[in-house]
């Protein structure tokens, strides 16, 4: 049995989300093994958070030529037993190179043997390519569930609440739908009698005030919130509606309801947030978001997310 264990999982937010279920399993698997992960500086809070890590390490991906950092590198893979490699980059398979010769290594970098035998492999959803690469390394899969270190985190917000995703990645401006549409859909939730809030990283904030300027009852937390906080106050929502984002994969991950707008720029048979309780997301996709209109999101919502909205406000009632 390994003594010291090292998985690799960078990022993205959602991805690192998505990987829960991989971690829990590679922890059931080795319950007496060492277990560190290495990660992107911007998730270390976060990682810091979970039940599954005796150590993290940070990894911010610096150019090739930084000598220093590849001797970091190669010292931490040279003390590993194991490395399960989810993150499955180029850059990864450089770190390959680096191990002892007799660590043990999965990921689809490996020459001996590859995981990831399937040529569609690439095409699969990421929980499913997860699966595979756990099963080809003889880690039995745990059921997905809801983190419970992260549920009692983050502000507590009046019930009940629903949560806005107007932004994404900036250089995937593709990916977003109009900020005005948010606009127009917060008035409707509020319409509706719940609280538009909406989430991001400081740069969304003009996104947000875009969507306050015509719907001033939202509620604009965007850049002030941490990782764990999100989480926590996802857990709590009604529902949630944004764009192809990492906080969305936050609110599948935990059991929040969920509609995610998808455009030609992403494939949501690979990528799209995948709820603990099946049936709670839902996506629309549109080659370009700016010619989906509002009015086809509302009517979504009224026919398949109202009963959900409903379940969830008797749920936080009774808790």
């Amino acid at each position: 049995m390994p003594h010291k264990i090292l998985i690799i999982r960078h990022g993205a937010l959602g991805d690192l989300f998505q990987a829960f279920e991989a971690f829990a399993s590679i922890r059931h698997a080795f319950p007496h093994a060492h277990i560190t992960l290495l990660t992107a500086s911007p998730y270390h809070e976060l990682a810091s958070c979970c039940p599954w890590f005796d150590a993290i390490a940070t990894d911010d991906r610096p150019p090739i030529t930084n000598l220093r950092h590849w001797l970091k590198i190669r010292r931490l893979l040279r003390e590993m037993d194991m490395v399960f490699d989810l993150q499955n980059s180029g850059r990864t398979a450089r770190y390959f190179h680096l191990i002892r010769p007799d660590t043990a290594w999965s990921g689809q970098n490996r020459r001996a043997s590859l995981p990831h035998s399937n040529p569609q492999a690439r095409q699969m959803h990421t929980l499913i390519r997860q699966a595979d690469q756990l099963r080809a390394a003889g880690v039995p899969l745990q059921p997905r569930t809801v983190p419970e270190f992260l549920k009692d985190r983050g502000p507590r917000l009046p019930s009940p609440y629903i949560v806005l995703v107007p932004g994404a990645a900036p250089h995937r401006p593709a990916k977003r739908w109009p900020a005005s549409y948010f606009a127009t859909l917060a008035q409707t939730i509020t319409a509706w009698g719940y609280q538009p809030v909406i989430i991001g990283s400081a740069m969304d904030r003009p996104l947000a005030e875009i969507i306050h300027a015509q719907t001033p009852q939202t509620l604009d937390l965007t850049g002030r919130t941490s990782l764990p906080a999100l989480a926590g106050l996802l857990h709590r929502a009604t529902f949630c509606i944004g764009n192809d984002t990492g906080p969305l994969h936050i609110a599948a991950a935990m059991d929040c309801p969920t509609l995610t707008l998808f455009s030609a720029a992403s494939d949501p048979g690979r990528c799209a947030p995948l709820s603990i309780t099946p049936r709670r997301n839902r996506v629309l996709d549109c080659p370009d978001l700016s010619a989906l209109p509002p009015e086809r999101v509302i009517k979504l919502l009224e026919t398949w997310g109202h009963p959900l909205m409903q379940a969830r406000i008797s749920l936080h009632n009774k808790d």
